[in-house]
């Protein structure tokens, strides 16, 4: 058990943050697989700047690092162009 009020605040917000970091990865590995299933070509080009928003995001608060950020919307990419 945390001894000083500052552990006790810092147990608080990081657990706070763990949810909110947990709730963005998951939806964005959500967006990530129904772009990668989609064979519609404009669907997918609908979608990719918005998964890369999200990716950025996500590497920016350090959620992921940013070279994961940058080969996922590589292999994006990737798949809208063998479209």
């Amino acid at each position: 058990m945390a001894n000083h009020k500052s552990a006790e605040k810092r147990i608080r917000s990081n657990d706070t943050k763990r949810v909110r970091n947990r709730y963005q990865a998951k939806t964005t590995r959500n967006l990530l697989k129904e772009l990668r299933g989609s064979k519609d070509k404009a669907e997918v080009a609908k979608m990719l700047p918005e998964v890369s928003a999200m990716l950025d995001r996500l590497a920016k608060k350090n959620v992921i690092h940013k070279n994961k950020a940058a080969n996922l919307k590589s292999s994006m990419q990737l798949h809208l162009n063998s479209l």
